[in-house]
């Protein structure tokens, strides 16, 4: 994780942080550790609107629809798929990833993914404890990725047209 994140530019705007509530005591973990770095790297934690769905597959389209708002610099995803026996989980992982790829490309606002899926998730104190733990983590990693992309983004989409050079 980089330290040195960049600023970012001052007429940003704001920050949604959309999460799934499904464990949401894990889940809950990554929306703190985000708001705290964020804060830390320079953004206000009242510029940091949060949105909770009840699950991941709903996550997509309330990002859509949010990005499209023109109200949101960046759209954060937070939520935990997990297997629960009846279904298989990745098809719900699979679609909710590429549902966010997809927003972040058709809206051209960035969407950060902290939509995690385990491949082996049981009810009992240890994996419970390494999720807790990891999703804080995970936050700040989140954090750190909004402010250097919405940095970037800023250069480049103001940056001085390419000068052409003549032959």
């Amino acid at each position: 994780m980089n330290r040195s994140a960049p600023k970012l530019p001052r007429d940003s705007q704001r920050i949604v942080f959309i999460q799934s509530t499904w464990h949401r005591d894990i889940v809950d973990r990554a929306r703190e550790a985000f708001i705290e770095e964020a804060g830390r790297l320079g953004i206000e934690p009242q510029s940091i609107d949060v949105i909770e769905v009840p699950g991941a597959f709903e996550i997509p389209l309330h990002a859509k629809l949010l990005a499209k708002s023109g109200a949101y610099a960046g759209v954060v995803a937070c939520g935990f798929v997990v297997d629960g026996g009846i279904y298989r989980h990745e098809f719900v992982a699979d679609a909710v990833i590429s549902g966010l790829m997809r927003v972040q490309l058709e809206t051209e606002v960035p969407v950060f993914s902290v939509v995690l899926t385990p491949q082996h998730f049981h009810e009992h104190e240890q994996h419970r404890k390494f999720f807790f733990d990891h999703f804080v983590l995970k936050g700040k990693e989140a954090a750190h990725a909004c402010v250097q992309t919405l940095a970037s983004l800023d250069m480049i989409l103001n940056a001085s047209p390419p000068r052409r050079v003549s032959a």
